[in-house]
């Protein structure tokens, strides 16, 4: 008896394992920050000199939106994930079809980050290797033109592609014994790089040099004929710039809700999730306030425009700049960057793959993703991610990469922030560890559908056609889930005993919401349209 009892209470190894506190999903999650070294030119580049406030703007939208968050994961404690599979159990009541397209555009919008990040660290190994004019750095082979995705986009093999790969794969083998030592990881990798982020960020306030010429007037950008620029005004074509930073900065600040992917992992769900998103989101508030002011009132609009700071290639010269160092200071930070890029890659590779585990688990995506290896580590679904990048690292245009998935990040995002109240609605009896104040939660919502409105307007300031991408990339899910449910699940989800803590699997939920969730979908349809056929008008 005593044997069987033990074995009752050993951990499955084929599930993911409870061996996490809000502490390591801290952590886990840390690396988010980082992605402000990604976007942050690409953002002075639309908007020009009030970049520094829509950095403020988009984190205090997402720190806001992140309490909904907290909420819907706690319904779930024996869920792995993050936001998206909340959301989708919230709109399952409401669409078989619907339901899986939160889970696909969360993972599409965070896989990518591996590609990017990769890209952007191997960029930095090669700056330190090779001379500016080494034939090495322009070496290539094409494989395929994509010009009928966007202009100039291409499939190819260089040298970037090459060390991406093979940090990848450094990534892959770290995560390969489950989440407890990655974090463990990444708790160094934390410290040894956000750190000195917050120092440039502080540095400027401390000193005083905030020179008011650089942060003011807050006056969109415009450039002449000739491509230099200038002040423009707030009319139409100012606000479709304003909207296309707001959609650009999002990817970065709203993502610190990965702190909630580790739900099912967490030793004490009821009390680690709020608390894990919550410090997480103070992070990012730090880091996305300060860092972009630290930038702008050190470099100023020009120094913010150089093509180097755009592309991420600059960045390291650019903080030695800010806090007064030299050479040396200078190899130091592009090691500690090149770091930093590690810790978002293993923050985008253990949140996404945890998606794709619950999302087959859940009946969304394949059964193959949703093995694990005797660790507990999620390997089929992070094989899956590691494949779907090394494609992406042959593309010539990460950016352009990146916002067509930012695509889905938004409306990810918007299913979610319309599920909070659903939830409400429909499971007002469950147990919430955490409750979310009702005046915050309907802020929230309220957030879902400006954001509809960045994108709607501001996608294609990314450039033409970046709208209409993402959303045939939202498509894609159709087919895999019909897949899925028709042919390998005969048309029924899978079905467990569920537990006490976690009735969703056992419980029949009532859809007393009626047609409200078909009406804030329809309106956000229509927002989108609209404000899109506006932002076309203007250019």
């Amino acid at each position: 008896m005593a044997s069987q009892a033990e074995a009752a209470q050993a951990p499955d190894p084929l599930q993911l394992r409870r061996q996490l506190d809000w502490k390591d999903a801290f952590w886990a999650s840390s690396g988010v920050p980082a992605g402000v070294l990604l976007t942050m030119g690409g953002i002075a580049t639309v908007i020009g000199q009030p970049s520094w406030v829509i950095w403020i703007a988009s984190i205090f939208m997402g720190f806001i939106q992140s309490f909904v968050y907290a909420e819907i994961a706690g319904l779930y404690p024996n869920k792995s994930g993050g936001a998206s599979v909340y959301g989708a159990a919230g709109w399952l009541p409401y669409g078989k079809f619907i339901a899986p397209i939160s889970v696909w555009c969360n993972w599409l919008a965070w896989s990518p980050v591996l590609a990017l990040g990769t890209s952007l660290g191997a960029g930095y190994v090669m700056a330190s290797l090779f001379a500016p004019d080494a034939a090495i750095r322009t070496w290539q082979i094409q494989l395929f033109d994509l010009g009928f995705v966007r202009n100039g986009l291409t499939l190819r093999i260089n040298l970037v592609s090459i060390i991406g790969a093979a940090f990848l794969l450094l990534t892959f083998a770290l995560q390969h014994h489950g989440a407890a030592k990655a974090a463990n990881f990444q708790k160094v990798l934390g410290l040894l790089c956000m750190a000195p982020l917050l120092l440039v960020g502080l540095v400027p306030l401390l000193t005083g040099d905030l020179p008011r010429d650089h942060l003011f007037p807050l006056l969109p950008m415009l450039r002449d004929a000739a491509g230099n620029p200038g002040f423009g005004t707030w009319n139409t074509a100012g606000l479709t710039l304003l909207a296309g930073a707001m959609f650009g900065a999002g990817w970065s600040t709203y993502g610190f809700e990965t702190a909630v992917c580790y739900t099912r992992e967490f030793r004490d769900p009821a009390r680690d999730t709020s608390r894990a998103i919550i410090a997480a989101g103070m992070l990012c508030i730090g880091i996305f306030t300060l860092v972009p002011l630290a930038f702008q009132a050190t470099l100023g609009l020009e120094g913010m425009l150089d093509p180097a700071i755009y592309d991420g290639s600059g960045v390291a010269q650019a903080l030695a700049r800010i806090v007064g160092g030299g050479a040396i200071i200078g190899n130091m930070l592009i090691v500690m960057l090149v770091l930093a890029l590690l810790l978002i890659v293993m923050t985008s590779m253990m949140g996404s793959s945890r998606t794709l585990y619950q999302a087959s688990v859940d009946g969304w995506l394949p059964r193959y993703l949703s093995k694990v290896n005797h660790h507990g580590a999620p390997t089929a679904a992070m094989w899956t991610d590691l494949g779907f990048n090394l494609i992406l690292l042959l593309a010539s245009d990460y950016f352009a990469v990146l916002m067509i998935s930012n695509v889905c990040y938004f409306i990810f995002n918007f299913l979610n922030l319309q599920a909070g109240w659903i939830h409400r609605i429909d499971r007002k009896d469950w147990n919430r560890p955490y409750r979310c104040p009702t005046w915050l939660l309907a802020t929230g919502a309220a957030f879902g559908f400006i954001n509809m409105i960045w994108m709607g307007a501001g996608a294609d300031v990314w450039g033409a056609g970046t709208l209409r991408n993402g959303l045939l990339a939202v498509l894609l899910i159709v087919p895999v889930f019909a897949f899925r449910h028709y042919v390998q699940d005969t048309g029924k989800f899978p079905v467990s005993e569920g537990t006490d803590a976690d009735p969703f699997e056992k419980t029949v939920v009532v859809p007393r919401a009626g047609i409200l969730p078909y009406v804030a979908l329809g309106a956000g349809i229509v927002v989108v349209w609209l404000t899109h056929l506006w932002s076309l008008k203007v250019s």
